[in-house]
């Protein structure tokens, strides 16, 4: 059975915390902290006997939609909802849209550690953002870019692959994407790359087999325009609480390929400014 305890004490610790000014109730003098449960379940449109019980942890077992009504009415945040969800014994709820936002702490990552190629991608590989050493090893990817609809019309980054690597990239990519598809299932542009990919027979095939791959660290092989090749190694790091992919290219100290790496980022670098007058 499940413990209604948690559920019973978020909701009176949420209900004490909520000013009545917040929805609209005069303040005046209470003898309660925040709002009263006639008040809460008035809004939610519950009975103050079914509050009571809730708050007593005596109720069986809440449905989604009286979970719904409370978290609104007590003005939750995303993750106060879901673990108001959680503690009913309920699923939290998926989020209708692939988060794209970036916060302030990645956008200082991106300013700040210029000797690393850092790109940011959302869940189901879209390109937010890039630093400049990103954009002097990559050349100029244009934000908005799909790494997994670029993959499998030949468009990515030129990367030297063995085959056993390339595959287990692809199934990388295709496993991302379906998971995303699982937690954003109404979110357009998922449902639009998909129905451009699916045509693809590779992608086609992948997709049927349903094979969860994840990403690992691994050393990647760059052939640059004007460098040749360059050895960086590749990690895939995730943004608790954003959905965010960070993605960043680094070289070994003191090797040839920090060299190269170092020569790239210095012509990248040449180019943004041009030439001195």
């Amino acid at each position: 059975m499940t413990d209604r305890g948690d559920f019973a004490a978020l909701l009176r610790a949420w209900r004490e915390r909520l000013q009545p000014a917040a929805v609209g109730f005069p303040t005046g003098q209470r003898r309660t902290k925040g709002l009263r449960r006639e008040e809460v379940a008035l809004l939610a449109g519950v009975s103050v006997d079914y509050l009571v019980r809730l708050e007593q942890g005596r109720a069986d077992r809440p449905s989604a939609q009286v979970v719904a009504s409370l978290a609104r009415v007590l003005q939750l945040s995303d993750l106060e909802r879901d673990q108001l969800y959680l503690a009913a014994g309920l699923p939290a709820p998926l989020p209708s849209a692939v988060p794209t936002h970036i916060p302030a702490s990645v956008q200082r990552l991106l300013a700040r550690l210029p000797d690393v190629a850092i790109g940011v991608w959302t869940a189901h590989w879209t390109l937010l953002t890039a630093n400049a050493a990103w954009r002097a090893l990559l050349g100029d990817m244009p934000a908005g870019l799909n790494l997994v609809a670029a993959e499998f019309a030949g468009r990515a980054p030129q990367v030297v692959w063995s085959d056993g690597d390339l595959e287990r990239h692809q199934r990388a990519l295709v496993s991302d994407l379906r998971s995303a598809q699982i937690r954003y299932p109404d979110d357009p542009s998922v449902r639009a790359l998909l129905a451009d990919l699916q045509p693809d027979p590779r992608f086609a095939q992948l997709w049927a087999e349903g094979t969860v791959v994840e990403h690992r660290f691994q050393a990647k092989t760059f052939v640059h325009p004007r460098v040749g090749r360059v050895t960086v190694d590749c990690d895939v790091l995730t943004v608790i609480g954003t959905d965010l992919r960070i993605v960043t290219y680094t070289a070994e100290p003191g090797t040839e390929d920090a060299s190269r790496f170092d020569l790239i980022r210095t012509l990248g670098l040449a180019e943004v400014v041009g030439p001195s007058a």
